[in-house]
Parts: C-alpha cells; sequence; structure tokens
C-alpha cells in the first residue's frame, strides 16, 4: 500500500506540469512596467522614404496610471485609446517629409493629450518606448 502512495506522489508533478505550462502560455505577458503599466500593442503607420517607396513607421507605447479606478477605466478603454493613438501616429506619418527623423516630442505630446482626452480627466501618464522608421 506505501508502494502505491509513493508512486502515486512521483507520478504526481509529471502530470500537472504541462497543465501549469499550458496555464502560463494562455496569459498574456506584458513586456515591461509594473501592475500600473498599461501595455499598448505597437502603432504602425505608412511613410515614404527617401527612395520614394513606401516604408513604415513603428512607436511602442503605454500608459502608467498609478490610480487603480482610473486604470480600469483605461483598460476598459483601451480600445479607444488604441484607435485614437493609431489616427495621430497615422497623420503625422503621412504629413512626415521622406527622410526626416520623427519627433518624439511632438508624438508624445500629441499622445498624452488623446490620452487625458478619452479618460476624461489627466492622471494617465503616457511612456514612449521606441520609434523606428523602416
Amino acid at each position: 500500500m506505501n508502494r502505491r502512495r509513493l508512486l502515486a506522489l512521483a507520478a504526481a508533478p509529471l502530470v500537472l506540469a504541462p497543465l501549469a505550462a499550458r496555464a502560463e502560455q494562455n496569459e498574456k505577458r506584458k513586456k515591461g512596467g509594473g501592475a500600473s503599466y498599461i501595455q499598448i500593442d505597437t502603432l504602425t503607420a505608412t511613410i515614404l522614404r527617401t527612395d520614394g517607396r513606401r516604408g513604415v513607421m513603428t512607436v511602442e507605447a503605454g500608459i502608467d496610471v498609478p490610480d487603480s479606478g482610473l486604470r480600469a477605466r483605461a483598460q476598459a478603454l483601451a480600445p479607444r485609446l488604441r484607435a485614437a493613438y493609431d489616427e495621430v501616429v497615422r497623420t503625422y506619418a503621412s504629413g512626415l517629409p521622406t527622410g526626416a527623423v520623427p519627433n518624439a516630442d511632438y508624438l508624445g505630446r500629441e499622445l498624452q493629450r488623446q490620452t487625458d482626452m478619452v479618460l476624461g480627466r489627466p492622471g494617465g501618464r503616457l511612456l514612449l518606448g521606441t520609434i523606428l522608421v523602416n
């Protein structure tokens, strides 16, 4: 009888390990930030390159919202925030002269203004990651 119990206890981790790994894969992970950080998917826009071909500008951003009530509102409004951010990035990229470097200060200001407008009040701080032009 003791032998059966010992065998069952030895086999338990082998059975439970794949289940735990599968649960971790299903969970969406953030790239960084703490509990108050909300990651926004990469924003993209089409640009004209110096050789006349089309290129892509990508912007990585996130929002830091320390207030838990406002954070819940921001998470609920994430699709609206993303739509507003997409519009700002596309509008900016369409007017970007060929070969010019993107102005991170301007993009940050405009995206912060959209953050405050969608959330209805200040309290969420926009954080810019990388801005790439390819």
